[in-house]
């Protein structure tokens, strides 16, 4: 399978994301829920991590705030040397559409478009042309080897079809990082290799930074570092470990 490599504008290891002493609570008064306490850590260009943690623990919290999905309540958020409160409206969805590449265990993908479409949709909403989203949305199904099912209807692909159908998709921006969530988790162990092998080759040999969520320790061993969530805050940094 050859993967083409996106581009890039940091140097290699450069901090890509850093966090310091963010905060994210919903809810008030009785009902207020502290999902994020105090987090602090940077992310290096080029980095494979994975967020590791109990259902509850806070990190699908922690991979939303970073991926601009959501907003933390207090604390510094930069994102390439940017402070993202700065990042609002048009700016913050077209950073968020060209910096980011999205792996959902639940696929979401629209069943009743073509492979195809579903792929294209991330250029389509950066005002893409026609004819240059079908060549990209092409050239990355051929890297899936999926080109076959381009006009497929995505409900009739298998498990595994559809996971790289959402790689695809992810990729079609040329993404500086790919967030992950539990990517694997809908898949038979053999697909689920398949799968990971893919989002690791994208990481090792062409630079993009990969941050899972999982609760898979298998997955989370083959990552370069692991932070451990427990009630909002991070209570293990392996980075920190092996320093």
């Amino acid at each position: 399978m050859t993967i083409s490599s996106p581009v890039t504008n940091a140097p290699a290891g450069a901090t890509i994301i850093s966090a310091r002493d963010v905060h994210k609570s919903y809810g008030s008064g009785q009902n207020r829920f502290d999902a994020l306490k105090s987090i602090s850590f940077d992310i290096r260009e080029g980095e494979s991590i994975a967020i590791i943690g109990k259902s509850g623990s806070g990190k699908s919290t922690l991979m939303h705030v970073l991926a601009l999905l959501d907003a933390p309540d207090s604390g510094d958020l930069e994102l390439d040397g940017v402070d993202t409160k700065r990042l609002r409206g048009r700016k913050l969805n077209r950073t968020r559409n060209k910096t980011f590449g999205f792996v959902f265990q639940q696929f979401f993908l629209t069943g009743s478009n073509t492979v195809l479409e579903n792929v294209i949709l991330p250029m389509k909403i950066a005002g893409v042309g026609r004819a240059e989203r079908k060549r990209r949305g092409m050239a990355a199904l051929e890297q899936l080897e999926l080109a076959d099912k381009a006009k497929n209807k995505a409900v009739n692909l298998s498990g595994g079809q559809k996971q790289r159908t959402v790689i695809a998709r992810a990729l079609v921006n040329n993404p500086r990082i790919i967030f992950a969530d539990e990517p694997t988790g809908n898949l038979d162990s053999n697909t689920g290799a398949v799968v990971e092998d893919i989002l690791f080759t994208l990481n090792r040999e062409h630079g993009i930074t990969l941050i899972v969520v999982t609760h898979d320790e298998d997955l989370a061993a083959r990552c370069d570092r692991r932070i451990h969530i427990r009630d909002g805050r991070i209570v293990e940094d392996s980075s920190e470990v092996a320093a």
